[in-house]
């Protein structure tokens, strides 16, 4: 038998889960639209441009997990914006791949509320995709992060 107090501590758990799952879908869906601006800014055809559309794929895959995993929560997966903000003007290749970095620093940003969640698969797919962003960054950073995720405002005492 359950109490009431209980079944409320559920549904809060629920909606947590849910909320961070929407929030790492919304920083998937923006990474999908800013890797269109990504590559479009990159030499045609170069090895830069073919890891655009890589990560651009992995995004959209990401994006489909997510869509599935909050139906199955039964939520309701937040729709993608028709445009997204961008943090400046993208006007060459080095401004492109500064993008790049930034958008895979947000992804890994979002996902860390998955780990925060209390259920252990979900905290491991969170981590997995922090990884997984945090490498993508590096890759267009062309250096590492300390904590990945966190911004560095968060890392000052």
């Amino acid at each position: 038998m359950t109490s009431a107090s209980g079944q409320a501590g559920q549904a809060t758990g629920s909606q947590q889960t849910i909320t961070a799952l929407q929030n790492a879908l919304a920083a998937e869906q923006a990474a999908s639209y800013g890797y269109g601006v990504v590559g479009a800014r990159l030499p045609q055809g170069s090895a830069a441009q073919g890891t655009a559309g890589a990560d651009w794929v992995t995004h959209m895959r990401a994006r489909d997990e997510l869509t599935a995993m909050i139906s199955a929560r039964g939520g309701q997966p937040a729709p993608a914006a028709v445009a997204y903000q961008l943090p400046g003007p993208v006007k060459t290749a080095a401004d492109a791949t500064a993008l790049a970095a930034l958008l895979e620093d947000r992804v890994a940003q979002a996902y860390l509320e998955i780990v925060a969640l209390p259920e252990s698969g979900l905290r491991n797919f969170g981590a997995r995709q922090v990884r997984a962003a945090a490498v993508r960054a590096a890759a267009w950073r062309g250096s590492t992060q300390a904590f990945p995720g966190l911004p560095a405002s968060s890392l000052r005492s």
